[in-house]
């Protein structure tokens, strides 16, 4: 196994690998002497911990199955729907309210309101493309597009990316959503794309330019039947996904043209934008921000078992119940096939096989507002990982926080 450091040396401690692999939180990272004993200590711990939860698990991905239960599994399609007819109404309603009672100060409660209904459909599509919906793909593909494309996501274009994230989660080289970069990538990126990456608000508004132009160091569109994500089979899909995307975007023209721009910006154009930051918040803190590091593989190191056991389940409050336990995202990464109102209940079981490998989420206040702290500190240590080795830890660029 290779452990990847910044610089070669032939033996390293893990106090060694707190200094120069584990940034402090805010602060760069000290050099020989400026560590106080106690956290000394405890930075030394969390290393350990680190290091102890990137071995290869004593359980196999069959022994997590096993311990789930039977029911758990089963798609109720009936059940699904009525998941889709809970956040239509909802939706509908926010906007009769919101046109009716048309104040300054309703506009904002509706914006973030309505953003997170939109967040919510979004994830009852997310199911529909991994075939958690039900068991019929006409069902799940209907019900995807309708959904996707009513929020400007291209169905099978997002679902086939996604699909790929999930076969190759916590892969340095082949991850899709929110992969770190390379040291080598990181030092090629402009200032202007650097700072943009690593500076809120701007990584929560990613998602839209990464369905145009996927990620750093990725090439591709989800618009484009001849992109490197798609195979030539799959090329009719992403262009009928495409095709309803477009539809929706020209219906939002219309709209516009026929009631003015502002009507429309404020009805769907804001919330909109609040759901892109829900999506890009949740996406990257499963995937990054815990206080003991996350370690990433390549090469033999990696298997589907360890990569899906690097993700972290998050707890949202009381968003949890709306945007169908999301939350529950280890689970969700192994089986993807689970249906969102199985995940708590399969979560609990599977919860004493993972053991030390499950990452307890920090509980939430009935908004997760704690979860911006985690993403901050997460934004300012976690910059870029080793060009080399087969399990690698996040490295922090010291020159941007001096």
């Amino acid at each position: 196994m290779t452990i990847s450091y910044s610089f070669p040396r032939p033996r390293i401690s893990q106090l060694a690998m707190v200094r120069y692999i584990w940034p402090k939180k805010t602060a760069p990272v000290p050099g020989p002497g400026t560590i106080g004993e106690e956290e000394e200590e405890e930075n030394e711990t969390l290393a350990g911990r680190a290091l102890e939860s990137a071995k290869p698990p004593p359980f196999k991905i069959g022994d997590i199955r096993a311990a789930i239960p039977g029911h758990c599994w089963v798609k109720n399609p009936w059940r699904s729907l009525s998941y889709v007819l809970r956040d239509i109404i909802v939706i509908a309603a926010l906007a009769v309210a919101a046109g009716l009672i048309d104040r300054w100060w309703s506009w904002p409660l509706y914006w973030f309101a309505q953003g997170t209904m939109f967040w919510a459909v979004f994830v009852l599509g997310h199911d529909c493309g991994h075939g958690s919906f039900s068991n019929s793909v006409r069902l799940n593909n209907a019900v995807g597009h309708l959904l996707h494309s009513s929020i400007l996501v291209p169905y099978h274009g997002w679902r086939i990316s996604h699909r790929t994230h999930h076969q190759n989660h916590g892969n340095v080289d082949k991850d899709e959503s929110w992969h770190p970069l390379t040291e080598k990538l990181y030092k090629e990126m402009d200032l202007t794309s650097r700072w943009m990456r690593f500076n809120l608000p701007f990584p929560l508004f990613a998602y839209p330019v990464y369905l145009w132009r996927r990620s750093p160091g990725r090439e591709g569109s989800h618009f484009l039947p001849s992109s490197k994500l798609f195979q030539p089979n799959e090329r009719n899909d992403v262009i009928l996904s495409s095709l309803c995307w477009s539809a929706m975007a020209a219906l939002l023209l219309y709209l516009s043209w026929l009631y003015g721009p502002l009507p429309v910006l404020k009805i769907y154009g804001f919330p909109y934008m609040v759901f892109v930051t829900w999506l890009d918040l949740v996406t990257y803190l499963h995937h990054h921000g815990h206080q003991q590091k996350l370690p990433w593989y390549r090469g033999k190191e990696w298997s589907y078992l360890r990569g899906g056991l690097t993700t972290i389940d998050r707890d949202y409050g009381w968003i949890n119940n709306i945007h169908h336990d999301i939350g529950t995202h280890v689970v969700h990464h192994l089986f993807p096939q689970i249906p969102h109102y199985h995940l708590k209940e399969a979560t609990k079981a599977a919860k004493p096989v993972l053991g030390r490998y499950y990452r307890e989420p920090e509980r939430s206040g009935p908004l997760p507002l704690h979860l911006f702290g985690i993403l901050m500190r997460s934004l300012r240590v976690d910059h870029f990982v080793s060009d080399e080795g087969d399990l690698v830890f996040y490295q922090t660029d010291n020159k941007k926080q001096a």
